[in-house]
């Protein structure tokens, strides 16, 4: 029963007109909403859906009555019947024949049907779930662009300043002229930095953009948000239980396990012979009148050779290979669960280390060299060295906070859930 509510959700998403107007800057629930409406990959999958539906049209048909009409008999001379010619009399016939179908044919293959229907639900929301996670992703990506060029940028706004003060010390007769040229040469390569980050940060976005299906890229497309921080409110363990009862991929296999008995029940009574009968109404032209007679047919084939052996072994097989997949996808969705819950631990860990000791440590020493260096008591390579060690813990410190986001969105699409703020509604 958990498919039903699912299912309504992905149908109203998928009949949902599209606004006309995209907005320029989204949410991560706002993008995760876009991306589940108007993904490429996701509007393909969701084709499984009506072609499983046709499938069930086609099992619940019955097999279409023969009809037979014939003429026998017939003089070729065009003398009529006579004796001369032997031929005759011309007989004219009309026969219907009825399949009768053994074995519960046909509810078995609506048995089939249904499981395949089953399945296609559970494929397309596995679909749906891997779109939201690489959704999250890609926001995500884009946020740590936006904060690493800013860092960029506040950095080339610091040195351009130790520049304005070098031009105005060499102008005084201060400090020569080579310390204002390296300085210059080092905002040259701030200014590279600040040029990289602005390329990530738009190939970020065009790939958020393609995720969410707008395939004409908008380059006034912007993201607004924080990344998460809270603690994930289920265990290991509870994370663990969840994934095994929901997973849609895992209910997939499930479903197929459903779909291989009913395949089996299927190629059994397949193996059962079918009866055809018939009526047949004759009409005779002899020479002492018209005869008119009524005739009833009964055939069936033998199961001398073909009892459907064949079928019936690789329905058995495809049984056996589904548990087997079973199996294995229990044990792969368990292995890949310990290695986001360690993920979530080491990125955690990363992060308090980086907030309770780097950033101040970097922030306090890049601040303390520039004084310096504005008083002529440090060089100018201390104060970059300053400089870039501040720069790469602020790197590492945007890509910690990016990292524990994205092991907790991790955690929920391998858990087959998601935190109660991204929840999807129509």
């Amino acid at each position: 029963m958990r498919i039903v509510p699912l299912l309504i959700l992905l149908s109203t998403l998928a009949n949902a007109q599209p606004s006309t107007i995209a907005p320029p800057t989204v949410t991560i629930d706002q993008a995760v909403q876009e991306a589940l409406q108007k993904n490429l990959d996701l509007l393909a999958a969701k084709y499984e859906l009506p072609i499983a539906e046709t499938r069930m049209i086609t099992a619940r048909l019955r097999p279409n009555p023969v009809v037979s009409l014939s003429a026998d008999h017939l003089d070729m001379l065009g003398t009529g019947y006579n004796f001369i010619n032997n031929g005759g009399p011309p007989e004219y016939a009309y026969r219907t024949d009825f399949i009768l179908e053994r074995g519960s044919k046909r509810e078995a293959r609506i048995e089939l049907a249904k499981q395949d229907q089953s399945i296609a639900r559970w494929n397309v929301l596995n679909a749906a779930r891997s779109v939201v996670f690489d959704a999250q992703s890609a926001f995500l990506d884009v946020l740590a662009a936006k904060e690493n060029l800013q860092l960029a940028e506040s950095n080339l706004k610091a040195l351009q300043e130790i520049v304005n003060v070098n031009d105005t010390r060499v102008r005084s007769g201060d400090l020569a002229q080579v310390e204002l040229s390296r300085s210059r040469v080092a905002a040259l390569q701030f200014q590279a930095a600040v040029q990289q980050a602005r390329i990530r940060l738009t190939e970020a976005k065009n790939h958020l953009q393609l995720l969410i299906g707008r395939t004409t890229l908008s380059p006034d497309f912007d993201v607004s948000g924080q990344f998460r921080r809270e603690v994930p409110p289920l265990t290991f363990d509870e994370l663990s239980a969840r994934a095994i009862r929901q997973r849609p991929d895992l209910e997939a296999i499930r479903a197929s396990q459903a779909r291989s008995q009913a395949d089996l029940r299927l190629q059994i009574a397949q193996g059962k012979i079918d009866y055809t009968v018939g009526s047949e109404y004759r009409r005779q032209q002899g020479i002492a009148g018209t005869g008119n007679s009524l005739g009833f047919f009964f055939s069936a084939p033998l199961p001398v050779f073909n009892r459907n052996q064949g079928e019936i072994e690789r329905a058995r097989r495809e049984s056996e290979q589904n548990t087997a997949r079973l199996r294995a996808l229990d044990a792969t969705i368990r292995n890949q669960l310990t290695s986001a819950w360690q993920r979530y631990q080491s990125s955690r860990a990363l992060l308090d280390q980086v907030e309770s000791t780097m950033i101040d440590q970097a922030q306090q020493v890049r601040k303390t060299t520039e004084y310096s260096y504005r008083r002529g008591e440090a060089t100018l390579i201390e104060f970059l060295d300053a400089q870039r060690a501040f720069n790469d813990t602020m790197q590492t410190y945007n890509e910690a906070r990016a990292d524990y986001a994205r092991s907790l969105y991790l955690l929920d699409a391998l858990a087959g859930t998601r935190p109660a703020s991204s929840e999807l509604t129509p």
